[in-house]
């Protein structure tokens, strides 16, 4: 006699993968402050582009589609960047903040704490090639905490 006759109960099986997978979602809100930066990032937002809004205490600036760059880094995260300033001749500066995996249970309203880092580059270059010896990229970090949320009725 089996385990399932002899107790009367029946054994739960685990879900399958495709039906575990459907009960959480990934965040399409990341809200996040810190060090004198704040972000509002929009994987996908109006037409199905991102949208990423920075501010700082000089600026606040907004991108949309392929204003934002996004790279996923196994191991890491998701790095996701935008351009604050390009010149012609000396050079530009970005941002990039590296977001955490995140895994949401598949209804909207729902939102999970994070923190992470900022990561403002400066990208020096020269028109007189004699002045661009050394470091070109200098980097300065933020400390970023906040939430990730889904906030959209999930498909």
């Amino acid at each position: 006699m089996s385990q399932t006759e002899e107790s009367g109960a029946a054994l739960e099986m685990p879900a399958p993968a495709a039906e575990r997978a459907a009960q959480f979602a990934a965040p399409d809100l990341y809200e996040l402050s810190g060090d004198g930066v704040s972000l509002i990032y929009h994987p996908v937002f109006a037409g199905g582009v991102p949208s990423f809004t920075y501010q700082d205490p000089h600026r606040t600036l907004h991108f949309h589609g392929d204003q934002i760059r996004r790279v996923d880094v196994p191991d890491l995260g998701t790095l996701v960047t935008v351009t604050l300033v390009e010149t012609v001749d000396t050079g530009s500066t970005t941002f990039s903040v590296l977001l955490p995996r995140v895994n949401l249970p598949n209804h909207t309203g729902v939102s999970a704490p994070i923190s992470t880092e900022g990561i403002t580059a400066m990208h020096r270059r020269s028109p007189v090639v004699g002045l661009n010896q050394g470091p070109r990229d200098v980097y300065s970090f933020a400390r970023l905490t906040g939430t990730a949320a889904l906030v959209i009725l999930p498909l």
